[in-house]
């Protein structure tokens, strides 16, 4: 039985959707997804853990902001949500756009790769793996992947290719099929944000102004999506055609709460990166400030012994010369 189709299945909820209901744990045939993001912070924590121990301090902030990824992550894939999510259009977006907007732009404030690079050790199986980690950075297929041409067309048919096709309806005909999706979503947020972000080591370097270009292409493309279904009276994709009566739930009435719910996402990512931009800028600011004190201070140093140099140097001449107010 397909999970479409499968209203009785036990991972299928069969109450109308609640606050509480929809936050509660919910059993799914293989939560895949819950359990990676647990091996996820395991392994950062370890690493961050492992700096501390190598006296090396590493924010508490990051991994804070890391861990809020991973439990946003979490939240919609590991609870009922995921379970409400295959029978409201509306629930269903609310885990697209965190899985795409919100949780990646988390990790990334995180510096996972960073955290990497720097606890593994320089030797042994360790060295080996970091090796690899800077080859797969410097890799063609990694920095072609990474580029505008490939990222945005890439997020925006998550969008329009996605939900005007058949593509939608075909991927939640069974669980395994809705779970690719939804990490597709997230690795497409992810390598649409790492450059943007540019907090981690990335495969191509840009500017600020280049950065907050691409996402001000990307999110009216997003803007623009959300209005579409917002405003549109019919249903886009089978899979919500026929929502339980008993839960009052009109399907085209949800898919325009749907629709609303990613046009206003579309403002998350242009705060959280203008911000994130914002605060390397004032951190690149406060480090040239300290680079230039610190030149003063070797020049003031230099001039101030160049000037010893001379004042000894007119001394001894002072010394040498007859009358020069020493004894003979």
């Amino acid at each position: 039985m397909t999970a479409g189709q499968g209203g009785s299945l036990m991972w299928m909820p069969m109450h109308p959707p609640e606050l509480g209901r929809l936050l509660a744990w919910h059993p799914q045939p293989l939560p895949v997804i819950p359990l990676l993001c647990l091996l996820a912070w395991l392994l950062y924590s370890v690493g961050a853990a492992r700096l501390r121990r190598l006296g090396h301090a590493w924010p508490v902030g990051r991994w804070l902001s890391f861990t809020v990824g991973l439990l946003t992550v979490v939240a919609v894939t590991a609870t009922a949500v995921n379970g409400y999510a295959m029978r409201l259009f509306s629930v269903h977006m609310v885990q697209h756009m965190v899985l795409s907007m919100l949780s990646p732009l988390l990790l990334l404030m995180g510096a996972p790769v960073t955290l990497c690079l720097r606890a593994l050790p320089a030797q042994g199986a360790g060295a080996q793996v970091r090796r690899g980690v800077v080859r797969c950075l410097h890799s063609r297929v990694l920095s072609v992947a990474a580029r505008p041409v490939v990222t945005l067309p890439l997020f925006i048919g998550s969008l329009y290719g996605l939900y005007f096709t058949p593509v939608f309806d075909a991927a939640m005909r069974t669980w395994w099929g809705h779970d690719l999706m939804l990490g597709h979503f997230l690795a497409v947020g992810l390598l649409l944000f790492w450059p943007i972000m540019a907090i981690d080591p990335s495969p191509r370097a840009t500017t600020p102004v280049l950065r907050m270009l691409e996402l001000f292409v990307a999110m009216p493309f997003h803007a623009f999506f959300g209005v579409i279904v917002m405003t549109s009276t019919t249903l886009l994709v089978r899979t919500f055609a026929t929502s339980p009566a008993r839960w009052g739930t009109a399907p085209v009435t949800d898919q325009q709460l749907g629709g609303g719910i990613a046009w206003a996402f579309s403002e998350i990512p242009t705060l959280l990166v203008v911000a994130a931009l914002f605060v390397q800028w004032s951190r690149a600011s406060d480090r040239e400030a300290r680079r230039a004190d610190r030149a003063a201070d070797r020049d003031d140093a230099v001039l101030t012994a160049y000037n010893a140099w001379l004042a000894q140097l007119a001394r001894d001449h002072t010394a040498r010369t007859p009358g020069g107010g020493t004894r003979p």
